[in-house]
């Protein structure tokens, strides 16, 4: 076999539903399975699984076991010569494994493969590709100055500025949301280290790897989806547990010092402030109208009394899709795609290209009930029932 898919689900149904919807459609041409590790939710995310995805592997666990041990459950029921460890609030392309896989397959010294990953705006996430937050990294994060200097490599390493987000190239830390790398390189790590709850544990194994003497690539040749905010809120527990996680870190890979305790706690103190403030990023404005893209005309006249707002049916038949949106930009305009009609790559593709402060994005997954998406990389998406 040779891939595996791992997504680990907690409390996120109707994202974990559309997720699995796209890894399905992208595992069409690969000898592959899809593993759902459920940590205890209560939204009927199991059930929904079990109706919608018989044939898909489901592990129930009896309690919310945190993100590296329930992936490491996972793992261990995998079969494939490679495993991804997938969030279930992304979207992948239809060729997004097919693309990763074959890049895989050149690579000699393969250690984790990540990839672009974009919010519900359509915003890029430059967690994407990080480097080592040493002390030094650390510090420049949490001050900002990447920012100020993000051309000097003394100051830019945190986002691995180096590397344009639209260039392949090694770097040195990966995002949990999207890894792709070796089973067997997985097992002999011993996976996520399962004394991090969460938080470090991605940038703890990145780390592992790059010991291990492999390499590890961001991957920008395709684009995966990543609401972000939806399987994370942000509150005090997220702020507590974030230092946690980071002190795991600094205490676990660098030499101890009264120095180094004393600089550590302040910057994991004004780090963690920074991730609570970002948060409570303003959302963006109501839409004053929506645009729906399909062939469903039907729908199209029901849409205006569920959203209770006007609604503008652009019929694929007569329209080209990306032409016809950059008419929107600057307007204060929601889009709906019709996933039964438009595949996940291009709903992908034109949530990327027409970004804009003004304008919202929402996906009808096909043969589904609701519409989904979100406005902000920071807050819960937003589910609207079609009855």
């Amino acid at each position: 076999m040779q891939l595996s898919v791992i997504i680990l689900n907690y409390n996120v149904r109707y994202f974990l539903e559309q997720c699995v919807l796209s890894v399905q459609e992208a595992l069409l041409t690969l000898d592959a399975e899809i593993i759902v590790v459920d940590n205890n939710s209560s939204d009927e995310s199991c059930l929904m699984m079990k109706i919608r995805f018989p044939n898909v592997k489901l592990i129930q666990n009896n309690s919310n076991c945190g993100f590296p041990k329930g992936n490491n459950i996972g793992v261990e029921h995998a079969s494939g010569k490679y495993i991804c460890i997938l969030n279930p609030d992304t979207i992948v392309a239809e060729d997004t494994f097919i693309k990763v896989l074959a890049f895989a397959e050149n690579q000699i010294d393969l250690g984790i493969i990540g990839c672009k990953l974009i919010d519900g705006t359509g915003s890029f996430l430059p967690e994407s590709k990080r480097g080592i937050p040493t002390p030094w990294v650390a510090f420049t994060k949490i001050f900002g100055l990447y920012k100020v200097f993000p051309k000097w490599r003394i100051f830019n390493q945190y986002y691995a500025q180096h590397l344009n987000k639209n260039e392949t190239g090694k770097v040195e830390i990966l995002v949990g949301a999207f890894m792709v790398m070796h089973r067997n390189l997985y097992l002999e790590l011993e996976g996520f280290d399962e004394k991090c709850f969460m938080y470090a544990d991605d940038i703890d194994l990145s780390y592992r790897v790059l010991q291990k003497q492999k390499s590890n690539y961001y991957f920008h040749e395709t684009t995966v989806l990543h609401y972000k905010g939806e399987s994370t809120v942000k509150d005090e527990k997220y702020m507590k547990r974030f230092q946690e996680a980071m002190s795991f870190f600094y205490q676990k890979h660098f030499k101890r010092s009264w120095f180094f305790e004393f600089f550590i706690q302040i910057g994991i103190w004004f780090f963690s402030i920074v991730k609570m403030f970002e948060g409570k990023t303003k959302s963006k404005p109501e839409p004053e109208s929506v645009v729906f893209y399909s062939l469903n005309k039907n729908l199209s006249e029901k849409l205006p009394f569920i959203l209770k707002n006007k609604v503008v049916f652009f019929d694929l038949k007569k329209e080209k899709m990306v032409n016809s949106s950059l008419i929107f930009r600057g307007k204060k305009v929601e889009i709906i795609l019709d996933n039964q009609y438009v595949s996940f790559k291009k709903c992908i593709k034109i949530i990327e290209t027409l970004r804009d402060k003004n304008i919202t994005f929402k996906i009808f997954p096909k043969n589904t009930n609701f519409i989904i998406g979100s406005n902000s990389r920071n807050d819960r998406g937003q589910i609207i029932k079609i009855e």
